[in-house]
Formats: structure tokens, sequence, C-alpha cells
């Protein structure tokens, strides 16, 4: 009996074990993190990405280059959703986290190598990460939202969001669009509210330089009046927005209508018509002055509305439809037949503006929640799209410090500080974990590295002037990439959320210690085997 094969798990089953296990794994998540390395910092790679239609993405977004690689390997999906993370809830720091997690897997390999046990690992990990976010929080510097400086340094850390991004040149103007856009939004926010993203859409347009990007206050609606014959302004608008079609409805069965003479012809059309006569009046009896309809509009409803006077669009998208909802105070009214006056929303003015090339309304001036749109603009789609990109990471960045007044400086200089308290503390440990957090602090001091190294700078030279200025208490000192020398990113207004680098280092931290802890990797061929779609398909692209 001992001589016959016992199979436990089907043929077609693939199984890799212990140290090769742990070594595949931490091999794909750090060619994940080699893969977006190069784009760290302002002189930080662009990524040209062609996906299976032939599309072309050209960025140094870490969230957007990982969101379209096509990843099989399931280690390497595991450090695409650190990204996903760090994105969802910091909207920045994705290279960052991306990284680092890849080089705290490098050095612990290194450790496994040493023979000491992933579990001993895993627990100098978990102790380092507790001191470098006691760390951020010992050094970060808190701010009063009512210092007339508050805005400047808002506008210094939306600067920093874009300095690695192909749009930097623009940065100025950029910077104080989206600080604009924020503090509109937060001015009418209910303190107990959250703040809600969702207030600040962006309308993409082609066709001008980087530079023309502004901010409406108000919403934009990429659409055009339905009938020339209807006003083109509004102004002191009362507002119906329709979730239903303003159009005679068909029935849901199908139905054979016998007519036998002309006449009963012209009753029954003269019948629909009156039906949307019917509707129309109903808009007008309640003074409504402006329609917005989810659904369509028949040409007859728009002829009676344009004669009316009222101004009217359909096909909106149900995104829209929420945020003038929670704007203008309009109901959102499904069955016509129960609209009132109270349903009406208000706008001081609703006007159809020519943007280029498009016909666009433009609603501004609602009285129940700010709401502030940009208008982004570049000479191509692929420049639009990256300056939306941009926009998005700086608008988070400063919705992080509003929300949570608190900074730190960049360039590394956080890093470095982290680094040499995790080291002064490992001194303090007994055992083999203190081996685990010095290896968390050279993969925190990596980071700095591959700033300089990016930069084209010595990264041995920039480490040790790094290091030697940290010693001596200079705790905001990093890297000056484009001066090519350690000095203070205070002086040089180099701002980051200290919300931002908690996220990136709890999740790298968090990834690394899960993928440490595998020492089994059981795959079935007939389930996909080691394959799979996308590495990052459930990112959120606004």
């Amino acid at each position: 009996m001992s001589q016959v094969p016992i199979l436990v798990l089907r043929e077609d089953t693939e199984r890799t074990r212990g140290r090769d296990a742990q070594r595949n794994n931490i091999m794909a998540a750090v060619v994940i993190a080699e893969a977006v390395k190069s784009a760290l910092g302002p002189k930080g790679m662009d990524k040209m990405l062609v996906d299976g239609f032939g599309d072309v993405t050209v960025t140094s977004d870490g969230a957007t280059i990982l969101k379209e690689m096509d990843v099989a390997h399931p280690a390497a999906k595991m450090v695409i959703e650190v990204a996903k993370t760090v994105d969802q809830e910091a909207g920045d720091g994705t290279t960052t986290a991306t990284v680092l997690t890849g080089d705290l897997l490098r050095l612990a390999e290194e450790l496994l190598d040493q023979k000491i046990h992933p579990t001993t690992i895993i627990s100098g990990y978990r102790k380092a990460t507790e001191k470098a976010l006691k760390v951020i929080d010992d050094v970060s510097e808190k701010l009063d939202k009512e210092d007339p400086k508050f805005k400047k340094i808002l506008i210094d850390a939306a600067m920093t969001a874009m300095s690695s991004k192909f749009v930097s040149a623009s940065r100025d103007h950029l910077a104080k669009v989206v600080v604009d856009a924020v503090l509109a939004v937060e001015k009418g926010r209910d303190p107990e509210a959250e703040f809600d993203m969702d207030n600040i859409p962006r309308q993409k347009q082609k066709g001008l330089e980087v530079s023309r990007t502004e901010l409406i206050n108000g919403i934009v609606l990429d659409k055009e009046i339905v009938h020339p014959g209807m006003p083109k302004k509004v102004t002191n608008a009362k507002i119906v927005l329709l979730e239903s079609p303003l159009e005679v409805t068909k029935t849901e069965f199908d139905a054979k209508i016998s007519i036998s003479d002309p006449t009963a012809m012209q009753n029954f059309l003269d019948e629909e018509e009156k039906m949307l006569k019917d509707m129309v009046q109903k808009i007008i009896d309640v003074g409504a002055t402006v329609v917005i309809a989810q659904k369509g509009i028949d040409d007859v409803a728009q002829h009676y509305l344009a004669k009316n006077g009222i101004l009217a669009v359909r096909r909106i998208k149900k995104s829209d439809i929420e945020r003038l909802h929670k704007a203008t105070g309009a109901s959102i009214v499904s069955k016509l037949k129960n609209l009132t006056k109270d349903d009406l929303g208000k706008a001081k003015i609703v006007e159809q503006r020519l943007i280029s090339d498009d016909k666009m309304l433009f609603i501004e001036g609602t009285p129940k929640s700010s709401v502030a749109t940009i208008m982004v603009r570049g000479g191509t789609d692929h420049i639009v799209d990256e300056v939306d990109r941009t926009l998005n990471d700086a608008l988070y960045v400063v919705r992080n410090i509003v929300v949570q007044p608190e900074v730190t400086y960049g360039g590394g200089a956080l890093a470095a500080e982290i680094a040499k308290e995790l080291r002064s503390y490992a001194s303090t440990l007994v055992g083999r974990e203190q081996y685990a957090v010095n290896a968390f602090a050279d993969a925190i001091e990596s980071l700095p590295s591959t700033l300089a190294e990016n930069g084209g700078l010595d990264p041995i030279d920039i480490l040790v002037a790094l290091r030697s200025a940290h010693s001596e208490g200079k705790l905001t000192y990093g890297v000056d990439v484009l001066g090519g020398k350690v000095r203070d990113m205070k002086k040089a207004k180099v701002v980051e959320s200290a919300l931002v680098n908690r996220q990136i280092i709890m999740s790298a931290a968090e990834a690394a210690q899960m993928i440490l802890k595998i020492d089994d990797v059981i795959s079935s061929k007939g389930g996909g085997g080691m394959g799979g779609g996308p590495g990052g398909e459930d990112f959120d692209e606004e």
C-alpha cells in the first residue's frame, strides 16, 4: 500500500512550495516595482502603454501605468492592489508605494537567504511600520486653516504633486486652479459631511494650450440646447430635473391599432400631440424656465418648450443629474404628473456657450452646495488626458491637506528622517527582528536614492550628504533633484500631505508582509493558472 501514490490535487494543478514559492512571489513583485521606478520624481521618465486595441497612453502616473499593464502573476497583482488602495484613499503616491513595496521584498529576500524566518521578518516590519507612522506624526507640521499662509501652502503642495508630470511647465497656473476649486467646495461644505470629490468634476476639451485650463464656479454639461428657438441664456433659472422621458412612452407589450379611415388616424396623432402639450403645460404651470432631462425629449415637446421660452437639454448622465440635484436643490422627478413647485431647483445663470468648436451648457450660481468644474485644455487628446490625470492627483493632495491639515516635506526628507529613527530604534531590539527593522530603514532610504538616480545624480554621494544633514537635526533636508544637491525642502517649497505618506507606508508594509507569509502556491491550469486579466482593471478613473 505504501508504494501506491495518492493523488490529492488534480493532474493539471501546479504547486510551488517553500523557498521557491517565496522567491517567485518576491521576484514578480520586484519586477512590477522596477517597471515604475524610473517614473519617480521630477526627472522621472514617462511610459508609453499600448492596449489590445492599439490605443496609446503616455504617462508617468503610477496608477495609470499599473492599470494598463496586463499582469498575470498573482503576487504582481497584489502589488498593483497596493497602488490601487493608495490611489483610492490618498489620490497620489502610487509610484512611491509600489517602489517601496518592491524594495521591502527585495531586502526581505536577503534576510531569507541568511536563514531568518519569514515570521521574524514580518514581526520586524510590523514594528518598523508603527515606528515610521509615529515619526510622521512627530515631524509633520500642523497647519491652521485660518492662517493667511494656508492657501500658499496648498498651492505649494499642488505644485509638488505636479512636479513629476509632463505638464510641470504649467504647474503654477494649474496649482491655482486646483486650490481655488477645492477651497470653493470646502467653503460650502457642511463640517459634519465628508469632502465629496464629485463636487469637482472635470470637462476635457482639446484644441487649446494647457495654460488655458480654467475653473468654472458651477456645473458644465457637455450638451447643447435641443431646439434652436429656445433662449441661449436664462437668468434666475428655475430648474426641473426629469428622470423620465418627455415623450409618449411605448406600451410594454406589442399592440396593434386598426385604423379604418383617415380621420381616425388624424385623431390618433392629435391625441398624441395633446399628451405632449399637456406634459409641457405641467412644466409651464409650476413656473420652470429650464428643463434638464436624463432621457429623450420629443420633437413636438421641444417645439412647445421653445414657444414658451423654456431652455431644455436631454440625455444627461445620471451622475450629472445627481450633481445638479445636490447643487441646485431640485428634486429628481420620475413622474411628470407628480411635479410641484417644491421640486424646482435654482441657479443664477444657465447659459449655452461655445467652447472651442463645441457648445456646452453652463449652470452657475447654485444655492445648495458649491460645485466647481475644471475645464481641462490641451493641444491633443493625449495631452488633455495627462493634464486630467495630473489634476486628479493634485486635487486629492490639496483635499487631503484641507481635511487633515498636516504637511511633511518631500525630496526624500521624510524618508531620510524615518530611516535614521528606525536604525536608532533597531539598536534597542533584542534578536533578529532588528535585522528586519534595519532592512525596512534601507527600503525607505531607497526612495531618495531613486530620486537622485532618476535625476542623473550619484545616489551614494546624495545619501551620505542626506544622512549627515539629518544626523545634525536638519529634519527638512532632502534631495533637490533640479539643483543637484541636498538642501532644505521647506525653503524649496516641496510640500507633501502627511496623510498620503501614512497611506504609502501602511499599504506598502501590509502588502510586503502578506507576500512574505506565503510559502505555498497552488494554481489550477483549468482556472487560468498563473494567468488572469489586466492587473488593475478595478482602478476608478474619473
